[in-house]
């Protein structure tokens, strides 16, 4: 069965399998000549940024020259976020087929979410990349995984894992895990237990709280599974110890954002490695931070030149004995969200609040704050306050989607100071997950 389903998925997906194909012909180079490679591929997006986009034929003239001579990178201006927001259609490649191009989303988990242009190709691209990572754990394609995922928009008939026929082909499911209560931690460990996967894939708190349920219920996993694949969030130590104790198997960190994914992700080894076939990482300080500032070396479409993507984190010196030559990441890197909890014990992913404030444009940075089970606060930075109109729709979005009990204020504010770790977070609760209690198994 695993080798009619791969099969079948390389027809489906011709593109994704042959991207997948050079990707891992690159990482069979040596340290030199994939970094040498890096700055081939570096030099290349410039020039193609310089020559076919509007906003970087601005920012980057008298930088740039016109015969193909890459600068220093530190020469080149950082683009921020505020960037993509007001110029993306600047950004856009200037003879894009626009009837091809699709817009995309991010989750906003630096508190200014932004939207971006792709296409077919970047999404096959994304696919083949996660492919490449799954592997480094031993998975091999036609292997069945299941996605425990926190963004609705992800799981409908269009998004990245939507689909049921692709799924079976893919021989990949996925649960929608933007919200749950205890009753369904049972039932998705319970399924992990019958749909026997090799790996489990998905935001760390959700997979960290899958795991405490089997831990405490005492639940055994089936012996297929070869790794666990931590994304979207900061993974920190309890979780890892968490999940690896109740799902038996190793913990993978990965690292990537939905406008540049496939940054980085962790070996067998226990080292997180950058792509650099697909990415030019730097580690900069600014504000005595060392922010990551991340080039997209493959999507030219949309291109991404030192972009910062809001993060704080430190590459590392040195090799690793797996023998991959792609150099290494900290693994400390800075985002952090929390999850907030409902008087009803359901538990409702950052990505809701998110996607609850899409439509507002005039905020623009916000912060949800939850010190009591019943009541949550949203602080708010707009120029116009909102609407009483705009107020009573989230009250009663929020009271008929989380819980009826539960108390919703708005506050307008100057400023949302930034977290100890130098991030914004747009959702803090202090209110810690519920006791498992031990159930039958």
């Amino acid at each position: 069965m695993v080798g009619l389903r791969h099969w079948l998925h390389r027809r489906r997906h011709r593109q994704r399998y042959a991207l997948l194909d050079g990707l891992l012909r690159t990482q069979a180079l040596t340290q030199e000549q994939v970094l040498r490679k890096q700055q081939e591929d570096f030099a290349a997006i410039v020039t193609h940024a310089v020559a076919n986009t509007d906003y970087y034929r601005e920012k980057f003239s008298g930088i740039v020259d016109g015969g193909g001579t890459a600068p220093a990178i530190d020469a080149l201006p950082i683009l921020h976020k505020d960037d993509v927001i007001r110029r993306m259609d600047d950004l856009l490649e200037r003879d894009a087929d626009r009837s091809r191009v699709k817009i995309g989303h991010t989750g906003g988990s630096t508190g200014k979410p932004l939207a971006f242009y792709y296409d077919d190709a970047k999404h096959e691209l994304m696919r083949a990349g996660m492919c490449r990572s799954y592997m480094m754990s031993g998975w091999r394609p036609g292997q069945k995984i299941l996605n425990f995922w926190g963004a609705r928009q992800d799981v409908g008939g269009d998004g990245v894992f939507g689909g049921q026929f692709a799924d079976w082909i893919a021989a990949e499911n996925t649960i929608p895990a933007y919200e749950y209560t205890e009753a369904q931690l049972h039932d998705w460990a319970a399924m992990i237990r019958s749909y026997r996967p090799v790996l489990l894939q998905g935001y760390s708190s959700i997979l960290a709280e899958v795991a405490r349920f089997v831990a405490a219920d005492g639940m055994r996993m089936p012996a297929t599974l070869r790794g666990v694949y931590s994304t979207a969030e900061v993974l920190d130590d309890r979780q890892r110890e968490v999940m690896e104790r109740a799902f038996g198997c190793k913990v993978f960190n990965q690292y990537g954002c939905r406008e540049i994914p496939n940054i980085a992700c962790e070996c067998r080894h226990g080292n997180q490695h950058v792509f650099t076939d697909m990415v030019y990482l730097e580690s900069v300080n600014i504000d005595n931070e060392d922010r990551l500032l991340v080039t997209s070396l493959t999507n030219r479409l949309m291109p991404f030149i030192r972009y910062d993507i809001g993060d704080c984190g430190r590459l590392k010196e040195g090799d690793c004995g797996c023998g991959s030559p792609f150099p290494l990441l900290e693994m400390g890197v800075c985002r952090r969200n929390d999850l907030v909890r409902t008087p009803g014990g359901k538990s409702i992913h950052p990505s809701y609040f998110n996607r609850l404030l899409g439509s507002l444009t005039q905020v623009d940075q916000y912060q949800f704050v939850q010190d009591e089970l019943d009541r949550l606060t949203l602080n708010v930075v707009s120029p116009v306050k909102l609407s009483s109109a705009t107020l009573a729709s989230l009250t009663d979005r929020i009271r008929r989607e989380i819980d009826a009990r539960m108390v919703f204020e708005v506050n307008h504010v100057d400023e949302i100071r930034r977290s100890v770790s130098g991030k914004h977070r747009f959702v803090i609760s202090s209110i810690p997950p519920p006791t498992h209690t031990r159930g039958r198994s």
